[in-house]
């Protein structure tokens, strides 16, 4: 283990430098209490929670609780789409801290109101970021680390290498973690050595028995290579890493003229990425839980390439795990 990723673990009180990255609508409670019990962190998707499995956040967090006593995460989302979806994340939050929740992830927004909450219960909160101006106004608010999403991420990837991103980014005195096309243990390795604390992962872990993705979902994970994922804006408004299907190529990966108008005027740009979210939630909860139809869409980012089978969380732990024992002398 390096002194940056070895930091990391004490500060968040877990064993190894891994982070089972918050998944809509894949983060059930089960697979993020497995991923704490392995001795990584699990983290909270709370609209995962509630939306797609049917649960209350305080009762989600009490069945992962039964789960593990290990220490897991809480993902808050704080773009600024709605007031009735700030203040039910701003609820979330307080439930998750009142729970002893107290490391937070955030993303799309200013973290500063969630820095105040979570500083006050001695909690530590990292911003998910993608590049140095992100990063920059992530500290002025107060974040005690990031998340370095490059451009081999799931979701709402980066347009920087892994690399690239963290010699940019390395110069700020925080700690980083890579978030983005790591599958297998090797790459696990290879962006400690870099420099990088920790390391979150997302695809990998849907492949596995513990999350309640439907097997279409892991099969087509499985299956695909790191060419056969695509970048598209039809999704979300901003670029999203997804598995080519003959639904995704007809959509088109590019967002249409009016759209962008809309995307880019401050008066409606909430408003589009609004309608974009709530059409993309309910194909993204359908194809989790159902399976595939023509219109279904399945995250992932291009560390589909490590992926080639569905297991136990615990098996690939324990592979990261190995991966960073040191090498035994030669004889």
């Amino acid at each position: 283990m390096t002194v940056a990723s070895e930091a990391f673990t004490q500060s968040v009180g877990i064993e190894l430098p891994l982070i089972c990255g918050a998944m809509y609508p894949c983060s059930n409670p089960e697979l993020v209490a497995a991923a704490s019990e392995a001795g990584g962190i699990g983290i909270i998707q709370p609209i995962s929670i509630t939306y797609v499995h049917g649960l209350g956040l305080q009762d989600g967090i009490r069945r992962i609780r039964q789960l593990t006593d290990k220490p897991v995460g809480f993902n808050a989302l704080i773009e600024k789409s709605s007031r009735l979806y700030e203040d039910r994340m701003r609820k979330w939050v307080g439930i998750a801290l009142d729970e002893g929740i107290r490391f937070f992830v955030t993303a799309l927004g200013d973290p500063a109101w969630v820095v105040e909450m979570v500083h006050e219960r001695g909690g530590l909160v990292y911003h998910d970021v993608t590049n140095m101006r992100w990063a920059e106004r992530g500290l002025r608010s107060g974040v005690d680390g990031l998340i370095c999403v490059n451009n081999r991420a799931g979701g709402h990837a980066g347009d920087q290498a892994p690399e690239q991103l963290y010699e940019e980014l390395s110069t700020l005195g925080v700690p980083l973690v890579c978030a983005g096309g790591v599958g297998g243990p090797e790459d696990f390795v290879q962006r400690l050595e870099m420099g990088y604390s920790a390391v979150q992962m997302g695809t990998r872990f849907i492949a596995t028995r513990e999350c309640q993705a439907h097997d279409d979902y892991k099969q087509a994970i499985c299956r695909a290579q790191e060419r056969d994922i695509v970048l598209t804006e039809r999704i979300s408004g901003i670029p999203v890493s997804v598995i080519k299907t003959p639904y995704i190529e007809a959509l088109g990966l590019r967002a249409t003229g009016i759209e962008k108008k809309l995307l880019r005027n401050p008066k409606t740009k909430h408003y589009m990425r609004l309608a974009y979210q709530l059409k993309s939630v309910w194909q993204l909860k359908r194809a989790s839980l159902r399976g595939a139809s023509y219109k279904d869409f399945f995250q992932a980012g291009k560390s589909v390439d490590s992926v080639h089978e569905i297991e136990p969380v615990h098996v690939i732990v324990q592979r990261f795990r190995e991966a960073m024992l040191p090498a035994p002398n030669a004889s």
